[in-house]
C-alpha cells in the first residue's frame, strides 16, 4: 500500500468515525475526528467543533433526532492537506404543524482535511466540514396524514434543503439560507476554496 493509499484510508476512517460517534452520542470519540481549531457549517449551526459537540451533545439528551448515512467518498491529498467528498443523506425527525415528519436530504460532505502531529504521532483530523445539500423531501410518520406546508415559507429556502430547512425553522432552529447546493455560484466558490487548500493557502472562508 503506498503512502497516499495509507492517507485516504485513514481519512476515510475518520469519516467514518464522524457520523457514527455523533449520532451513538459518543461525545469524547467525537472528539477525536477534529483538530483543536476545527469549525462547522450546517443549516441550523455554523461555529467552533467544540460549540458544535456542546449543542449536538444537549440536543441529544433533549431527543433532537438527527441521523446521518453515508455513501462513497473521493480524497485528493496534496502533501499535509487533503479534500474529501462524501455521499451522505440527513435524517432529522421532527414535528411540523403538529405533525411528526420525516426529513431526508441528499448531499455531500466537503472536508478539509490536515495532517498534524499530536503527541507525537501524525493524525489526520477535519479542519473545516462544509455539506453540499443537493435535494431533500419531507414525509408524514404517519402515512394516512396528509401535510400541507406553507408555500411561501418553503420557497425562500434553497432548493437543496427547503424541506430540512422548513422542519428546522418549525423546530426554532434559525437556519442559515445561502448554503452551497448542486450548482451555483456558492458551490463554486466552495470548490476555489478547495483547491486553494490543496496548494497549500489559506482559502477565505467568509
Amino acid at each position: 500500500m503506498t503512502p497516499k493509499q495509507i492517507d485516504q484510508l485513514n481519512i476515510t476512517e475518520t469519516i467514518n468515525n464522524w457520523a457514527l460517534w455523533r449520532d451513538a452520542g459518543e461525545w469524547e470519540r467525537f472528539r477525536t475526528v477534529w483538530h483543536s481549531d476545527g469549525w462547522m457549517c450546517a443549516t441550523w449551526f455554523q461555529g467552533t467543533a467544540s460549540d458544535f459537540i456542546e449543542i449536538s451533545r444537549k440536543g441529544f439528551e433533549n431527543g433532537v433526532s438527527i441521523l446521518h448515512f453515508l455513501g462513497g467518498t473521493t480524497i485528493d491529498v496534496q502533501n499535509q492537506r487533503a479534500i474529501a467528498q462524501t455521499k451522505m443523506t440527513i435524517n432529522q425527525r421532527g414535528l411540523a404543524h403538529g405533525e411528526l415528519v420525516d426529513v431526508v436530504c441528499t448531499g455531500r460532505f466537503y472536508d478539509f482535511f490536515e495532517k498534524r502531529s499530536i503527541h507525537g504521532q501524525d493524525c489526520w483530523r477535519v479542519v473545516r466540514r462544509q455539506p453540499i445539500y443537493e435535494k431533500d423531501r419531507m414525509d408524514s410518520v404517519d402515512p394516512s396524514v396528509l401535510m400541507k406546508l406553507n408555500d411561501e415559507v418553503l420557497k425562500g429556502f434553497p432548493e437543496g434543503y427547503r424541506h430540512l430547512a422548513y422542519l428546522q425553522t418549525e423546530l426554532g432552529f434559525k437556519v442559515k439560507r445561502d448554503m452551497p447546493g448542486l450548482r451555483g455560484m456558492v458551490v463554486e466558490s466552495l470548490y476555489a476554496q478547495g483547491r486553494k487548500w490543496l496548494r497549500g493557502e489559506t482559502p477565505d472562508f467568509s
